[in-house]
């Protein structure tokens, strides 16, 4: 397998809209980006109590670390707000009250590949890329999120920086983070003179027991499913899942992308 080859398939999980995928990530599509805001998205499907922050407050965010399970805008060492990736409607308001509007594109179920969910897709400065899923991931995720750069510009007129858990940016050499994960943390590409890896960073995203078997699943309970499946049955299906989170791509061991849900060792393609 050639490094092109990789990139290429990293690309392609990496896409999140119809079209041609280009080595540096950038997306083309027969449809063009137009502006959107947040009022554009459909029903969220999940009800969230409505994060309110000023814009006061916001203009003073100078950094966004994309957690396993959220966007956390932050000042300094102080938390100014947070958005859960399971809250696609607060993800994209947040953004662009921060960002500027984005450019979006729309997404059809299969456009792009046999795995492509529907949804809305958003870009801030080719920076930051958040996919709205029409309807929430198995995981429980209503949106997908990649950073593509180490900073992006706000709205506001300053810059932002972009990291991953513990600082971690696109631009960073993570060797010796790579060299000393486990083996159930990461993934390795290519060959010995054209590598690439894929590192775990956080983990995130725990298979949930099924909601209709859960107490706590919606309707009157009386159509409940009692089965249980066997314990092998479980275990492999745990397998197939590999370990989700926020995970970081890498041009050998600079990283290039990161992006989270982003399960390391996933059997299954869908």
């Amino acid at each position: 397998m050639t490094f092109r080859t990789v990139l290429a398939l990293s690309a392609a999980v990496l896409a999140f809209s119809a079209g041609t995928v280009a080595v540096d990530g950038t997306v083309g599509t027969g449809v063009a980006a137009s502006p959107a805001s947040a009022a554009e998205l459909g029903p969220d499907p999940v009800h969230h109590e409505p994060v309110r922050v000023t814009n006061a407050k916001l203009k003073r965010v100078d950094s966004i670390e994309l957690a396993a399970e959220s966007l956390v805008f932050r000042r300094g060492d102080k938390t100014v707000t947070e958005a859960s990736m399971r809250d696609s409607r607060t993800t994209v308001s947040l953004l662009n009250r921060l960002l500027g509007t984005a450019s979006r594109t729309q997404t059809a179920e299969g456009d792009g590949g046999a795995c492509f969910p529907a949804g809305t897709t958003y870009t801030w400065g080719g920076a930051v890329r958040v996919a709205a899923l029409t309807s929430p991931a198995a995981a429980g995720n209503a949106v997908e999120i990649r950073i593509l750069r180490e900073t992006v510009r706000s709205r506001f007129g300053g810059g932002v920086e972009l990291t991953g858990p513990d600082g971690v940016q696109v631009g960073d050499d993570i060797r010796t983070a790579i060299r000393d994960a486990p083996k159930s943390d990461r993934m390795s590409f290519g060959s010995a003179d054209a590598r690439a890896f894929q590192l775990l960073l956080e983990p995130g995203w725990a298979p949930q027991h099924d909601a209709a078997s859960s107490p706590d699943s919606r309707g009157t309970g009386t159509e409940t499913d009692t089965s249980t499946p066997s314990d092998t049955d479980t275990e492999s299906a745990a397998a197939d899942l590999g370990t989700n989170g926020v995970s970081a791509l890498t041009d050998d061991t600079t990283v290039t992308v990161l992006g989270s849900p982003m399960p390391v060792h996933a059997k299954r393609t869908c």
